[in-house]
């Protein structure tokens, strides 16, 4: 944990004292042996923290080493996926009753809805606000009890808002939960309930009380926005695929990139519609303001009329000003965020597949932390975590690790990492001296100490040779001399050690 949070440098030197390779390649097969148990499991036989500990770190490097990637996807695949794609059915259930209930139902008859589909659009509706609202209710209130209990709050401006906010899956949540109350608020079935459409009609929509109220209209557009967010919520299935989990993160982390240029669009659309109405002409589609805005953004759309150009024709101030405007946004804008979509996505190509796994990492520790201790005590026994495994066929080795194979041009290795020594394996014997495993230390110590003495004297020797040197021409002789004697004194010095 600290390591994680004060020295990520160190973990990678960590993790690669956890993996063992053997120098044998059989096959063009190389066996590895992945000692996680510790990483896996803590010391009562529960779901370890480290896991944890790499994804608070957030770090994409650490989380694509070899050892995390094993324990995690072996975690994901053999347990955490199945519970984690069981409470998403639910969720997609909802989804499907409510694309029946808002899309299907009220389409399958041209304007006369019979008894059943009235029936079956108010068992659907009512399915919704109960075991889809209700839901994310509940959700949203362990949330939130949760941080208060832990005091997460994160202080925006002189607010504190709960932490779990920041989380875009529980903040499209809440989303969902308040447009979900707003349409049942507007509900035309419930509206109509009491005067029973007035013509006798049971669960109808259509009544006084809902027609030419506006209620029928704003109640479509909540179901609109509510069906976005659901789709929208189901984005976390693309966990399964780390490929797919990496481009939805690739397309979210640009989308900053295209916010500046609406920015700068809308900017510009502003700036000339207000200036084209500051001009005298006859063009309709520029008179005011907000008609020379929408007129602009049709044609940055490409949506304006080919016909309503020739009105723009004839006056050539607006002919000028709209040309200015269509090399603005369509050639310059528009090229400059293909640039910028560019630049942003190999900024973070590489790092793409580790953000994924992050996100992979959190839904992994969320996941768990519903899975009871007998379902996870048969995943660590299937693990079999406690055998010895071996390093090469018939040499036995430690328990504790995953042993895999893995191509032996994956990475290469000549040294074995395992230093044997002959007789007993008894505890009670003294650890046997590493024989010569010190000598060629000592030896190119021992030749650096020399070099280095002889170094400093040398340099010594010269300065004194040029001091005379300088003082007189005439002694130019003896000074060579001696700095002969002093180079032969240095020699018989690196001789003698």
């Amino acid at each position: 944990h600290r390591l994680c949070a004060d020295a990520t440098a160190l973990l990678p030197t960590l993790l690669d004292g956890l993996i063992w390779r053997s120098k044998l390649a059989i096959s063009s097969q190389r066996r590895v042996n992945y000692y996680v148990k510790h990483v896996i499991q803590d010391g009562d036989g529960k779901f370890n923290k480290a896991l944890k500990w790499f994804v608070d770190a957030q770090d994409p490097k650490i989380i694509c080493h070899p050892v995390v990637v094993l324990f995690s996807d072996m975690i994901w695949g053999r347990l955490a996926n199945k519970y984690f794609f069981a409470s998403r059915c639910y969720f997609g259930a909802t989804l499907l009753v409510f694309i029946v209930s808002q899309s299907i139902l009220q389409h399958l008859s041209d304007g006369k809805e019979d008894d059943t589909q009235r029936i079956a659009t108010f068992v659907c509706r009512v399915f919704i606000y109960i075991g889809s609202m209700g839901q994310l209710f509940v959700n949203q209130v362990r949330y939130l009890v949760s941080n208060c209990k832990t005091k997460s709050f994160v202080s925006v401006g002189c607010i504190k808002v709960p932490e779990y906010l920041f989380d875009m899956q529980k903040l499209g949540a809440l989303a969902l939960l308040t447009v979900l109350f707003l349409m049942c608020t507007q509900e035309p079935i419930f509206h109509c309930a009491a005067e029973v459409g007035g013509n006798g009609d049971l669960f109808t929509q259509r009544c006084p009380s809902v027609e030419g109220t506006g209620r029928q209209d704003a109640y479509s557009a909540l179901s609109m926005i509510a069906l976005l967010l659901y789709w929208g919520l189901l984005v976390d299935l693309t966990i399964f695929s780390m490929r797919i989990s990496a481009y939805t993160l690739v397309c979210g982390r640009v989308l900053s990139e295209l916010g500046l240029f609406l920015g700068g669009m809308c900017f510009l659309v502003l700036a000339f519609s207000s200036s084209i109405g500051a001009l005298k002409h006859k063009s309709k589609d520029f008179s005011d303001i907000p008609k020379g805005a929408l007129s602009l953004l049709e044609i940055t759309l490409g949506l304006f009329p080919t016909e309503h150009f020739m009105s723009v024709q004839k006056e050539v101030p607006v002919l000028i000003a709209v040309s200015l405007f269509i090399i603005i946004v369509t050639v310059f804008l528009l090229n400059l965020l293909v640039a910028q979509l560019n630049g942003a996505y190999h900024a973070i190509y590489a790092d793409m597949v580790g953000f994924a796994r992050l996100t992979r990492g959190t839904i992994i520790v969320s996941t768990l932390a519903g899975v009871s201790d007998k379902r996870w005590d048969r995943f660590l026994f299937a693990l079999k975590l406690e055998e010895k495994m071996e390093f090469n066929e018939g040499d036995v080795g430690l328990a504790g690790g995953i042993q895999v194979l893995e191509p032996s041009s994956a990475n290469p290795t000549a040294v074995d990492t395992i230093k044997r020594f002959a007789g007993s394996t008894s505890s009670r014997m003294p650890w046997p001296p590493e024989q010569g495993g010190n000598d060629e230390d000592d030896k190119f110590e021992r030749l650096e100490k020399v070099i280095l003495r002889a170094t400093k004297k040398m340099s010594g020797r010269g300065g004194k040779k040029r001091g005379a040197g300088s003082s007189s021409m005439g002694y130019s002789s003896s000074g060579d001399s001696a700095s002969g004697v002093s180079s032969g004194s240095g020699g018989s010095e690196m001789g003698e050690e």
